[in-house]
């Protein structure tokens, strides 16, 4: 099918069969395992998935370990975590693009591409709260992509990207809130250590704010500035709720509001607590 697929999993045995199910089409899944304690590998295997195992250090630092040491069967890789699920019209998108060849072999084709994710909580599709659209990188050639940053990493392309018309189905509550709240306080620690490196470092970007820029460089430009506002918190709920209409997600998409200005107040205490104040 000229596509082999990566995923990610540490004790997914909730999520996994709904994912490789949506996969039953490719014939070279890898999955990387960070030493799961549940059936996450035997489920992997009873579907015919190649299972490789490596300690997890941060995100970035595994997905570039994954593209330069794994041999994928097919030139074109699609990254998804356990927690996903490809529809239909997402695969034949894939295999349109990953079967181009002829005619199109002298043009400056893309070698990485983009797409939305439908996010759901609480049995419906959270369409507001500013979190959609947004693009993400998880269809490429390995050979031309490597991941910056220690949590949700931002891909380095050499080459041309291009945008996908389908989505990917994101369930990230399947394994219950408690599940979501321990993996978010990771995350906080990790984007807590990011914040205070761009401080000391780095700088917003204005010229990427402005309307005309890739949706993908605003948000970069705009987690930068984030990083030096105060009341984050309270400015995300405001921001997702009133200004990206969340409100018209109704009570889950109040309570998602929530939850990540919670997130983000996570990550303004423990910037705190890591500079001693």
């Amino acid at each position: 099918m000229m596509i082999s697929v990566l995923i990610l999993t540490k004790n997914e045995e909730l999520n996994l069969p709904h994912c490789l199910a949506s996969l039953s089409w490719c014939d070279d899944i890898v999955v990387l395992d960070s030493g799961s304690t549940d059936r996450t590998v035997a489920i992997a295997e009873e579907f015919g998935a190649r299972v490789v195992v490596r300690e997890f250090d941060n995100w970035s630092s595994h997905l570039n370990w994954a593209g330069s040491q794994i041999e994928f069967k097919h030139p074109w890789l699609y990254y998804s975590d356990a927690d996903e699920v490809m529809p239909e019209d997402l695969r034949d998108e894939l295999h349109r693009i990953a079967s181009r060849g002829g005619e199109d072999s002298g043009k400056d084709l893309p070698v990485a591409y983009r797409l939305r994710y439908k996010n759901f909580f609480m049995g419906k599709w959270i369409k507001h709260c500013g979190i959609y659209p947004v693009w993400v990188l998880r269809f490429y050639r390995p050979e031309k992509v490597r991941w910056e940053r220690l949590v949700n990493p931002t891909a380095v392309v050499q080459g041309s990207e291009g945008r996908l018309e389908g989505h990917f189905h994101h369930f990230s509550f399947r394994k219950g809130l408690f599940h979501w709240v321990e993996k978010h306080n990771s995350y906080s620690t990790q984007e807590a250590i990011e914040s205070i490196k761009s401080l000391q470092t780095g700088r917003v970007p204005w010229g990427d704010l402005m309307p005309w820029r890739t949706p993908a460089a605003r948000r970069v430009a705009m987690k930068e500035l984030s990083f030096r506002m105060p009341f984050r918190s309270q400015l995300r709920f405001a921001y997702m709720y009133f200004w990206k209409l969340g409100f018209l997600d109704g009570s889950a998409g109040y309570h998602y509001c929530k939850l990540l200005s919670i997130y983000e107040y996570l990550i303004e205490m423990k910037m705190r607590e890591m500079r001693g104040g």
